[in-house]
């Protein structure tokens, strides 16, 4: 993908418009309207604790634990509140801890053992795919 300068940009945006609007003050949004989608679906196989570290895993309620060995499972999902919905489904089908959960950004991390937590990214991805006919990924794993 190229890049355009910010002149290419409100030529393309303005057409006809930019001569007459070059040289006053523009507003211009940014607005992004969400899609029912499951837009990242990732397994992280045994972590080290740094990982935990760098994902503030280790704070807040988790504080103290230790998840070395752990795995974790990151899904992303839009609309965001969705992942409300995907935690309850992640939690009953498989024993795995929320390391953390956003309902503003839609982001949905899982930790615990490996099988437990690709059962449950995989059932999470299959209950919005096949109940709530989202749009999702393929899971991927490292």
């Amino acid at each position: 993908m190229s890049h355009i300068t910010q002149k290419e940009l409100l030529e393309r945006l303005f057409h006809e418009d930019y001569e007459r609007l070059k040289n006053k003050k523009l507003r211009i949004t940014r607005l992004r309207i969400p899609g029912k989608e499951v837009c990242l679906a990732h397994v992280i196989g045994v972590s080290q604790s740094c990982v935990y570290q760098n994902l503030g895993l280790h704070i807040g309620v988790h504080e103290g634990e230790d998840h070395r060995g752990e795995s974790i499972g990151l899904i992303r999902f839009t609309p965001w509140e969705a992942v409300v919905v995907a935690a309850d489904v992640a939690m009953k089908s498989a024993d795995v801890e929320i390391g953390f959960m956003d309902r503003f950004c839609g982001s949905l991390i899982l930790t615990g053992r490996l099988s437990e937590v690709q059962t449950a990214v995989e059932e999470v991805v299959r209950f919005f795919r096949e109940e709530l006919h989202f749009h999702t990924c393929e899971i991927h794993r490292s």
